[in-house]
């Protein structure tokens, strides 16, 4: 389609130079024109796409009350991992943290982080609420995918699983207080995987959201994540408003329940949220606690406090 229109606007140009310069030089002029013109385009409509994402983040944010100029610097690294490829991810922490909180997206996973630190996908609810952590004294870290890839159907490996000891790690470097894993909808499958082969003492809990548990196009749940082996406090958190047909409420004792070593499981109930995404299972909707992250982020730190 941009090529279409590139031409349609180039076309009284052409005509002009075939008069004056000739067939031959104006067919070459004209496909380095349209080259030139169509590199510039593509890189016009990237750099439009990287503003658009970048708005967007700040607005989601505005909606939750927080002032740019309160979120302390964003840095993003390029993890060597033991496979080989780097891993991409963001941190952010106040001068003290209390707790570092390993954030663990749902969706295909890709956050779409750039080096200079644009995201290009904030909606999640783990991306947009940074800082709402920050101001209560965590050190957040978010994981992109590697290479872009898609999640879904890998959170229950034991290839994640191994990615996830290893954010952890990275976590500990930066800070020595406690590590907690966090995962919302198909990231609470990673954050379940990645509790359940923690080596003793690297985490102090998981927090699961509106967890995936019942199979979907992904091909895995938080069952599939060997929760048997969660040893680590655990808190479920399930927002009765939650409509996602992968992510029922109801389920939230049953998924508690499956944890049978952890010597303390807890379940916490929420209600309300905002339908803005088109689908049940996006990000800006009650699934997502859209409208009450405020809230949810409260709940959830006062769990923590009670378990560093």
């Amino acid at each position: 389609m941009a090529r279409t229109i590139v031409w349609q606007w180039l076309t009284p140009v052409f005509n002009y130079a075939y008069e004056f310069l000739g067939i031959e030089l104006m067919v070459v002029t004209r496909n380095t024109l349209l080259a030139v013109l169509l590199s510039a385009s593509l890189i016009s409509i990237a750099s439009t796409q990287a503003r658009a994402s970048d708005q967007s983040d700040s607005l989601v944010q505005a909606d939750m009350g927080i002032r740019a100029d309160s979120i302390p610097a964003e840095r993003i690294f390029d993890l060597p991992l033991t496979g080989g490829k780097p891993q991409r991810v963001l941190y952010v922490s106040p001068a003290r943290p209390k707790a570092t909180i390993v954030m663990l997206p749902g969706g295909a996973g890709d956050v779409g982080l750039r080096p200079g630190g644009d995201i290009l996908h904030g909606d999640n609810f783990v991306v947009r609420t940074r800082a709402l952590w920050i101001q209560r004294g965590y050190a957040v870290l978010i994981p992109d995918t590697v290479d872009r890839s898609n999640l879904r159907g890998v959170r229950s490996s034991l290839e994640y699983a191994a990615l996830v000891e290893e954010l952890v790690g990275f976590a500990r470097e930066q800070a020595p207080e406690p590590v907690f894993l966090l995962g919302t909808s198909q990231g609470a499958i990673a954050a379940m995987n990645g509790a359940a082969h923690a080596r003793p003492r690297t985490i102090a809990g998981v927090v699961l959201t509106e967890s995936v548990s019942r199979m979907g196009g992904s091909g895995e749940t938080v069952f599939s994540a060997d929760p048997q082996d969660v040893r680590v406090p655990a808190l479920v958190v399930a927002n009765q408003q939650d409509r996602c047909d992968v992510a029922p409420p109801g389920d939230a004792p049953r998924i508690a329940a499956a944890m049978t070593r952890s010597a303390n499981v807890q379940v916490i109930s929420v209600s309300g949220g905002i339908q803005r995404s088109s689908k049940p299972c996006g990000s800006l909707t009650p699934h997502g606690y859209y409208g009450i992250e405020s809230e949810v982020v409260s709940k959830i730190d006062s769990w923590i406090q009670s378990h560093q």
